[in-house]
């Protein structure tokens, strides 16, 4: 099974790449595929690629309820 998280694109750095931030983990990441982005800017990402971006409200709602199955599963 694939999963893809919404994360919130903290930093631009140079060659593509950006810095992102889920639960105060941060990742590099390419942004290739979303040159567009900007900070700020919530960017789906699956395997170190962010492969779309969503907008704030979509992935606040997502966010959430991957927080609910998590405390519901016990991890």
């Amino acid at each position: 099974m694939c999963l893809a998280i919404p994360t919130r694109l903290i930093e631009i750095r140079p060659g593509a790449q950006a810095l992102v931030e889920l639960g105060g983990i941060r990742k590099e990441i390419s942004i290739a595929l979303v040159p567009q982005a900007v900070v700020g800017d919530y960017v789906i990402v699956h395997v170190g690629h962010a492969i779309g971006q969503i907008d704030p409200e979509e992935a606040e709602r997502t966010l959430r309820m991957f927080g609910e199955l998590t405390a519901q599963e016990g991890l």
